[in-house]
């Protein structure tokens, strides 16, 4: 047995798609991180482990941008056959060669020691290493799902269902209780050449008509998340019993489809079993607000808005695969996109305690939306900007909001987060340039909005070899170039498949990215030089460090991915 001690600025519990986000947010600003995950891989429900798709906001231009669109879009560049083996790869390249990130696998969290109402430190049991692994820190955020820092530390937390008059929430029941949204087990299948017979075994349930999978559809294009149970259970203490009892659900829902009928799938298989249950509700945490349904009927339109979500109330029932009333979910309408605030991501009893992703300060009817991972990327994203803020400026979590919410929000917006109703704000050198275009109109490239909003298109199209170009009366000294391409937030494509048809080529850069570009600078002879040219781009947010004094500046864009036009969202200078 060995122990180490690490002495940290932030410490993150879970490197699900949260506390990824979360830790690469704050390290990116000077942060020094420790992430403790209990797994051998990360991405939580979206790794190969358990294969949930990363859901998020509904509706026209209402993809998540910021760090998780990063990771995605490194996704389609890397892997685009597609397998599951290499987005797991490009979420460890993320944090474990990200500088100022220490990466904990296969770690679990156990104990913490507290002084009054901060944590100390923390202490986890890497399991490959036979180490004990105490983590001392100024910040803690929890992004564990299960919220496991609540028992350990004595932070509020609720589980279950409030009753409908506690906040008034229509979708609620008349009396609370501890029931949740279930646990599933997915299963994904590949399609071959010739037929594929399946032999079940003995312990699978068995279904022996359409019938008794009522309301569940069993095809090769869904991922089964209707495989659901132990919602009117203990979602954390009963979880081995509930994956027994999800794998029989499992062999013989693909024996029905295989034996019983007729279902379309002669030529295929079982391409992948997941036993680690993934999770959709456990404890959430009580911080400075409680998200509710009314709050997101209302929008959300919260002055301390740091997040959006757009699913709608996903209220799965909880006995899940086993209700009998008809559908094992109900879709109540929520907006897209509704306000999420800052106040609901820390905690309201512990002074140094962020949390974020599904143990959020929120009632259970508010949870039903903002749990998918989309979302909650977001909201990983949201307090590992404000814990660089904490950091830098010796604040409480809640400090931030007190005297930092405005800076906040600037910088995740400069950080490509779109927050809904907000104008990210422009360099002054930005704003006081002459701005020309050999065609069209590229004002909308500085009117602070990086993507289209309803009938706004919020962008400059061109073609190649068309030029942008910044100008100054004097030589200004540039340090920064700021891009925002086109990355079609519109793509019906999410981060991996559901199953694997023959053909199955849907994984590649969206067509209208930029792929090559150059930029040039006027050199004391007016005359156009070269400054950067930049090949095989694919990510939607390029930040560039130039040094050049200049009295102008213009881009020129060289090839897209497929596009027949150009489309650029944004482009600022910095001084």
């Amino acid at each position: 047995m060995r122990d180490r001690h690490h002495q940290t600025d932030l410490c993150i519990i879970g490197g699900g798609m949260t506390g990824m986000c979360a830790a690469i947010a704050a390290a990116r600003r000077g942060v020094r991180v420790v992430l403790i995950q209990d797994r051998p891989v990360l991405g939580g429900n979206a790794s190969s482990e358990i294969r949930m798709n990363i859901g998020g906001a509904h509706g026209k231009n209402n993809r998540e941008s910021g760090l998780l669109e990063e990771i995605e879009l490194e996704n389609l560049y890397r892997n685009n056959t597609p397998n599951f083996s290499i987005w797991d790869s490009v979420l460890y390249e993320k944090v474990r060669f990200e500088e100022n990130i220490t990466l904990l696998l296969n770690c679990s969290c156990l104990g913490t020691e507290m002084e009054g109402t901060t944590i100390k430190s923390v202490k986890g049991w890497q399991l490959t290493t036979e180490t004990w692994h105490t983590i001392e820190a100024n910040y803690f955020a929890d992004c564990s799902g299960d919220g496991i820092l609540a028992p350990l530390t004595g932070a509020e937390y609720r589980i279950g269902r409030e009753a409908a008059s506690e906040f008034n929430e229509s979708i609620e029941p008349e009396v609370a209780d501890e029931k949740t949204m279930g646990l599933s087990c997915l299963f994904q299948i590949r399609e071959t050449d010739k037929p594929q017979p399946f032999i079940p075994p003995t312990w699978a349930h068995t279904f022996t008509s359409d019938e008794d999978l009522p309301h569940r559809p069993h095809d090769k294009r869904t991922n089964f998340w209707w495989i659901e149970l132990g919602g009117d259970g203990d979602s954390i203490h009963d979880t081995e019993e509930i994956r027994d009892e999800l794998l029989k659900v499992v062999f013989g829902v693909w024996d029905h489809m295989k034996n019983q009928g007729d279902h379309g799938v002669e030529n295929w298989v079982i391409d992948w079993i997941g036993f680690l249950p993934g999770k959709r509700e456990s404890r959430r945490y009580i911080g400075d607000h409680i998200l509710t349904q009314n709050d997101i009927e209302a929008e959300g339109k919260f002055d301390d808005l740091v997040a959006y979500g757009g699913w709608s109330m996903d209220d799965h029932f909880p006995e899940g695969f086993y209700y009998k009333g008809g559908h094992p979910t109900i879709y109540h309408r929520a907006p897209s996109p509704y306000g999420i605030p800052y106040r609901s991501l820390y905690s309201r009893n512990i002074e140094n305690l962020f949390f974020a992703g599904r143990n959020l300060s929120a009632t259970h009817a508010a949870l039903s939306s903002t749990r998918v991972m989309g979302t909650c990327s977001m909201l990983g994203q949201a307090i590992g900007t404000a814990a660089a803020i904490a950091v830098k400026e010796n604040l409480t979590p809640r400090g931030v909001y007190q005297t930092k919410i405005r800076q906040l929000q600037q910088m995740l917006m400069d950080d490509d987060s779109y927050l809904p109703w907000h104008q990210r704000k422009l360099p002054l050198i930005t704003q006081m340039a002459s701005l020309q275009a050999s065609n069209g109109d590229a004002e909308a490239l500085r009117n602070g909005f990086d993507r289209s909003i309803g009938d706004n298109d919020n962008g400059w199209t061109g073609s190649v070899g068309d030029w942008i170009s910044y100008s100054f009366d004097q030589p200004q000294q540039i340090s920064e170039l700021r891009f925002v391409f086109d990355s079609h937030l519109n793509r019906i494509i999410r981060n991996m498949p559901n199953s694997y048809p023959l053909n199955n080529n849907k994984w590649h850069v969206p067509l209208t990215m930029l792929k090559d570009f150059k930029v040039e600078f006027l050199d004391h002879n007016d005359r156009w030089m070269e400054l950067l040219t930049i090949t095989n781009n694919y990510q939607r947010l390029r930040k560039l460090k130039v040094d050049i004094q200049t009295k102008a500046l213009r881009l020129i864009p060289l090839c897209t991915w497929g596009s027949d036009h150009v489309h650029i969202f944004s482009w600022d200078i910095n001084e």
